[in-house]
């Protein structure tokens, strides 16, 4: 069966499982006091146009959205998202676990507004019992975002001035930041991105790692005892060594972007043709993930051949599904994915 269900159903790519076996039988220190990860730290230095960023892996994204956000957030204070935004919608209240509220701004294609952004801290700061209330002590954003769109370089500069004016951390989740970075029409470098946020992550588990996310801390504001931190939380891996070699290995040879520019072409050609034969697209999204309006009965029809992501009911008779490439996706599946469509 078919399955463009999601971007991790894969192990890793070919290089990182050879890298693997290649150090089986070696030893390294622990929790990431190794040469390994000293060498992708500043590979990932290097490729972010930052050389004093300091860096931290970790296995997964809810544990690095949880970890971050409580970290750099005051514990009187909740973090400012898209209502759509992954925190808010689809890990299980990991955030509000820490004691953050989670602050909701209405989507617009799965982003946030600058000016809208703005007008709620300046409610907020307006209003005579504001010390009675949540404080919006972060900002936390995606690109690309839950339903693949892009922030353009002038979306992101306009909420970094709003971050700023408002004393706000601001936080992007890269879990798809390669697909993002080899997207058709998209003007945001990684070096913006190491410019505008005051932390960033980027994310291995769905672009070629068996497992990991890089934390970046570009401005020297990694919190103190952040290592007692990750720890706290449950999410210090001993074998830190695996993390540190697979993005050692993603950032040699530009491997992160080129095999997130495969997904994306892949992704291309299966939207090129679900336009021509009519089918409906949610969203003008030019990243690997494609999603589309289906009526039941076809929704149904295309599931008994290949697995599809469900996103959310469209209504009583339609149902939006995503299609989702990866650096795995080979030409064939896409024929044969386009045959079924």
């Amino acid at each position: 069966m078919l399955s463009f269900e999601n971007d991790y159903s894969c192990a890793a790519t070919p290089e990182v499982i050879t890298r693997l076996a290649e150090t089986a039988h070696d030893q390294y220190p622990g929790y990431g006091n190794d040469d390994i990860c000293a060498s992708a730290k500043a590979k990932i230095q290097q490729a972010c146009g930052c050389p004093d960023a300091e860096i931290f892996f970790l296995v997964g994204g809810t544990q690095t959205n949880q970890v971050v956000i409580d970290s750099i957030t005051p514990q009187y204070a909740g973090v400012v998202a898209a209502n759509t935004g992954h925190v808010n919608v689809h890990e299980a209240g990991a955030i509000e676990f820490t004691g953050h509220k989670v602050l909701t701004l209405p989507h617009h294609n799965g982003k946030i507004d600058a000016k809208e952004l703005e007008e709620y801290c300046a409610t907020f700061y307006a209003d005579g019992n504001y010390t009675h209330m949540v404080f919006p002590g972060c900002v936390y954003i995606s690109q690309a975002t839950e339903y693949g769109t892009l922030y353009t370089l002038a979306e992101l500069e306009a909420i970094r001035k709003v971050c700023t004016k408002y004393d706000m951390p601001l936080f992007i989740d890269g879990a798809r930041l390669g697909y993002a970075l080899t997207a058709t029409g998209n003007d945001v470098t990684l070096e913006d991105v190491a410019r505008l946020a005051d932390v960033f992550y980027i994310g291995g588990t769905k672009v070629g790692a068996m497992f990991g996310e890089a934390v970046v801390f570009t401005h020297g504001n990694m919190p103190q005892h952040f290592v007692t931190l990750v720890k706290q939380h449950g999410a210090l891996l001993a074998k830190g060594w695996l993390l540190g070699l697979q993005f050692d290995t993603l950032f040699t040879d530009d491997l992160y972007c080129r095999i997130a520019r495969h997904a994306n072409d892949a992704a291309d050609r299966i939207r090129e043709v679900l336009t021509e034969r009519g089918y409906t697209l949610t969203f003008d999204a030019p990243t690997n993930q494609i999603f589309i309006t289906l009526d039941d009965e076809t929704s149904e029809r295309l599931q008994r051949h290949v697995r599809l992501g469900f996103m959310e009911k469209a209504d009583d008779t339609h149902t939006v599904m995503r299609i989702c490439t990866s650096w795995a996706t080979t030409d064939e599946q896409v024929e044969q994915l386009i045959s079924l469509l």
